[in-house]
C-alpha cells in the first residue's frame, strides 16, 4: 500500500514539475515576443518620423518603396542634382531607399550653417577607411580630434615647408619625367594613369624627401595603395566582419602588407635623417650629403636640405609612438594623391584639347625661365599656369560631393526647414562652383582669363583679386 502511495505522489510531483517547467517557458516565449514586438514597433514608429519630417522637404516624387533606384554613374547623378537644384530650389531631398534619405543643398549660407551643426562623417565610409588603413587621428574620427591633428599637422607642414611649397626640385621633375617618356613608348598614355604616378611622386617626396626616389618599392606601394582604397567600400558593406570569405582574408594580408611597405618608408627615411644629423655634427653640409647618398642611393638634390625629412623628424616620431602610426600617413597620401591626380588630369584633358593654351603657357614658362638666374622656377611667377590651374580645379573639383551627416540631433537651418538625423547631406561643390551668378555667363566654359586682367596701359597680365575663394594676392609679371 505504501508503495502505491508513493508512486502516486511521485507522478503527481513530476506532472506538477512539467507543469511549472511549461509555465516557465511560455512566460519566457512572452517575454521574448513583447520584446521583439516592442523594437519593431519602435522601428516602424521612427521610420514614420523621419517619413513624416522629410515629406516638409521638397524634391521629386518617389514612386518605388525602395527609393529613386539606380542613380546612374557620377556624371548623371551630377546632372540629376543640378536638373533637380533648378526645379526644387537651394534644397531637396531625395530617398535612396526606405530608410536612406539624402538631402542636396547649393545656398552657401544654408551650407555654412549646416557645416557648423552636422559634424558626423558617413559610418560607411568611416568602416571603409579604418578596414583599408586602420584608425587614424586625421581622418573619420571625432570632429574635434580631427580638427585639433588637423591643425598641429598644417602648422608642421607650414612651418617646414615655407619657401619652397611652389617649388618642385629638378631631380622629381626628371624622376616625372622619365615615368611619362615610360608609358608613351608602350605607344598608349592613359592619362589618369600618369596623372597619378606624377601625384604620387610629388606627395611622397614633399613628405619623405629623396629616400623616396630612391625606394625601390615606391611603384608596387603606389598601386597596392589604390588597389586596396579600390576594394575597401566593397568589404565595408557587409553588416558583419565577412570571415567566412577567403577573399576578406587575401584582402587584409594587402593591408598588413601595405602597412609593413608604410613603416619601412618611415624607418628608412628615420636613418637617413639621423645619418644626415651625425655627419653634419662632424663635417660640413657636402659631407653630409654625401653620407645620404651612401645611405639611400639616391643622387643629393641641390635644393634638398636637412629638411626634406620633417616628415620622419616632426611627425613621424610623434606618430609612431601612437596605436596605429600607419593610419594617418596612408591616409595622407590616399587623400593626397586623390585630390592631386585628379587636379593633374584635368589639367592635362583641357591643356590636350586647347593647342593654343599649351603654346601659351609654354612661352609663358620660357620667358620666366630666361629672365631668371635660379634653376628652380617658383609657379606663382607664371600667372597663366596657374590661372589655369585655378580654372580646372573650379570645374572639376577634388570631391564632387562633400558629404556630411547629423546621426542624432535633428537640424534645422536657418531658414527653419529641419533635416532629420541620419540623413545624407551632400554639397554638390563642381555646380556651385559653376554657378552662373557668381562666375558669370560662361560659368560652364573653361577660360583661364578670368582670374586675370590687364594691368593698366601695358599688356602685362595680373591676377584678378576678385575672386577671393581662390587667391587673395596681387601679382604683376
Amino acid at each position: 500500500m505504501n508503495s502505491i502511495l508513493k508512486s502516486v505522489n511521485g507522478f503527481i510531483s513530476s506532472e506538477s514539475a512539467r507543469e511549472y517547467a511549461k509555465k516557465e517557458f511560455n512566460a519566457i516565449l512572452w517575454i521574448a515576443l513583447i520584446t521583439i514586438t516592442a523594437l519593431l514597433l519602435d522601428k516602424v514608429f521612427t521610420l514614420f518620423r523621419l517619413w513624416s519630417k522629410a515629406s516638409k522637404i521638397p524634391g521629386p516624387p518617389c514612386n518605388s518603396f525602395f527609393g529613386h533606384g539606380n542613380l546612374g554613374s557620377r556624371e548623371n547623378f551630377i546632372d540629376l542634382l543640378s536638373e533637380s537644384h533648378d526645379k526644387y530650389g537651394s534644397v531637396f531631398k531625395l530617398w535612396l531607399g526606405p530608410t536612406q534619405l539624402l538631402v542636396s543643398m547649393k545656398d552657401p549660407t544654408l551650407i555654412k550653417d549646416m557645416l557648423s551643426k552636422a559634424g558626423d562623417k558617413l559610418p560607411c565610409i568611416g568602416k571603409a577607411f579604418r578596414l583599408a588603413f586602420g584608425r587614424s587621428s586625421l581622418f573619420f574620427c571625432s570632429y574635434d580630434q580631427a580638427q585639433k591633428g588637423r591643425e598641429s599637422l598644417a602648422l608642421e607642414l607650414d612651418d617646414k615647408m615655407l619657401g619652397r611649397a611652389n617649388v618642385i626640385p629638378k631631380n622629381v621633375v626628371d624622376c616625372i619625367t622619365e615615368g611619362v617618356d615610360a608609358s608613351m613608348s608602350t605607344g598608349s598614355v592613359d592619362c589618369k594613369l600618369i596623372s597619378q604616378h606624377m601625384a604620387f611622386t610629388i606627395l611622397g617626396t614633399t613628405l619623405f624627401g629623396d629616400t623616396f626616389l630612391a625606394w625601390s618599392k615606391a611603384t608596387f606601394y603606389e598601386e597596392l595603395l589604390m588597389m586596396i582604397a579600390k576594394d575597401a567600400s566593397f568589404w565595408a558593406s557587409y553588416r558583419f566582419t565577412p570571415f567566412w570569405k577567403r577573399g576578406f582574408w587575401k584582402y587584409q594580408s594587402l593591408c598588413t602588407e601595405l602597412k609593413c611597405l608604410t613603416l619601412d618608408i618611415v624607418q628608412q627615411c628615420g636613418k637617413n635623417y639621423k645619418l644626415f644629423c651625425h655627419k653634419d655634427q662632424n663635417s660640413h653640409i657636402g659631407t653630409a650629403k654625401v653620407g645620404i647618398k651612401a645611405a639611400s642611393g639616391a643622387p643629393p638634390s641641390s635644393g634638398v636640405e636637412m629638411q626634406d625629412n620633417f616628415f620622419y623628424q616632426e611627425l613621424g616620431g610623434d606618430l609612431i609612438a601612437r596605436e596605429e602610426p600607419c593610419g594617418n600617413i596612408m591616409g595622407l597620401m590616399f587623400h593626397g594623391c586623390i585630390a592631386t591626380t585628379s587636379l593633374i588630369g584635368s589639367i592635362l584633358e583641357r591643356l590636350v584639347a586647347d593647342a593654343e593654351m599649351q603654346d601659351k603657357i609654354y612661352s609663358e614658362i620660357m620667358k620666366v625661365k630666361k629672365g631668371s638666374v635660379r634653376e628652380d622656377q617658383d609657379v606663382e611667377e607664371m600667372l597663366l599656369l596657374l590661372a589655369t590651374i585655378y580654372e580646372s580645379a573650379r570645374l572639376l573639383p577634388a570631391g564632387p560631393l562633400l558629404q556630411r551627416c547629423s546621426l542624432k540631433d535633428d537640424l534645422i537651418l536657418k531658414n527653419g526647414m529641419l533635416i532629420p538625423a541620419g540623413a545624407l547631406l551632400v554639397v554638390p561643390a563642381q555646380l556651385l562652383q559653376m554657378d552662373g551668378s557668381s562666375w558669370g555667363s560662361d560659368a560652364s566654359k573653361f577660360n583661364p582669363y578670368r582670374f586675370l586682367s590687364k594691368a593698366g596701359k601695358g599688356s602685362d597680365l595680373v591676377q584678378d583679386t576678385s575672386f577671393t575663394g581662390f587667391t587673395s594676392s596681387y601679382y604683376q609679371i
